[in-house]
């Protein structure tokens, strides 16, 4: 585990440490058994509490007991998944038409179709080129299957290059065949490879460097940053299916899963 982090943890259990020190020395009355009568000695306020013998108390424990830093950690992290998790349920009710319907996305699949899924990606992201393979597939097992992608390029300038030509590609109809292109491509995009790609499947290349600069392209991808940040998505691929968001390329088995079970419900 990161040195930060347990550093990190050991600090929040002495600083417990210390604070319980601190509750008990400053007790006006003395506690008793909770399975007796008998009464238990505890300090008067006026007792002086040696910090570093505290602290010495506590680092010898931590030292015979390690598992406790990890126990405060996985705690720390079930807690901050947990609040981003409810921050993130409050987003998609806020947002919930910008997330599944915005004009700017490009669709796959059934256009009208009463289940959506939405996924961010980055055309740098191998894991997404790999995970084209699992929207096909989606799409064909599911007729009844929406499928939103959204651009958020956050591997590089070639990266947003990319998601500025292929939002670009829309004003001239060919966003499929630019996207699937693309993500084919082996290897790391530069802007002379997109041109190339863009060229090969039929755009404009002068409009399509116009369209490109248009405010509203520009909007759209920072308004994409500021969504997917709302979210607390953080890497490439992440999917949003109704509330639900699952980070990762976890595959077909996974997304088709949790798909069945948001219908179910």
């Amino acid at each position: 585990m990161n040195k930060a982090i347990l550093l990190g943890s050991a600090g929040v259990v002495v600083a417990l440490g210390m604070l319980a020190v601190g509750f008990v020395a400053g007790s006006p009355q003395s506690a008793k058994a909770a399975d007796t009568a008998q009464p238990v000695q505890v300090a008067s306020a006026d007792t002086k509490v040696d910090r570093k013998e505290v602290e010495g108390i506590i680092r010898d424990y931590l030292l015979k007991n390690p598992e406790v830093l990890l126990e405060v950690q996985d705690a720390l992290e079930a807690k901050q998944k947990e609040e981003q998790r409810l921050a993130s349920l409050g987003v998609i009710k806020d947002a919930k038409d910008e997330i599944f319907n915005s004009t700017f996305d490009g669709v796959v699949g059934n256009p009208k179709g009463k289940m959506t899924i939405v996924e961010f990606y980055d055309y740098n992201c191998g894991f997404c080129k790999r995970a084209i393979d699992d929207m096909k597939a989606l799409t064909k097992a599911d007729p009844d299957l929406r499928f939103v992608l959204k651009e958020f390029p956050i591997l590089g300038p070639a990266s947003v290059t990319a998601a500025r030509a292929s939002l670009a590609a829309q004003k001239q109809d060919k966003y499929l065949d630019f996207h699937t292109k693309l993500m084919g491509f082996k290897g790391q995009l530069t802007d002379d490879v997109i041109y190339s790609v863009a060229g090969q499947v039929g755009l404009d290349l002068d409009k399509l460097k116009q369209d490109m600069n248009d405010p509203s392209v520009v909007a759209e991808l920072r308004d994409n940053m500021d969504l997917a940040q709302s979210l607390g998505v953080q890497g490439t691929p992440a999917f949003v299916i109704n509330d639900q968001i699952i980070p990762g390329a976890v595959g077909f088995d996974a997304l088709k899963s949790q798909i069945d079970k948001d219908r179910a419900g």
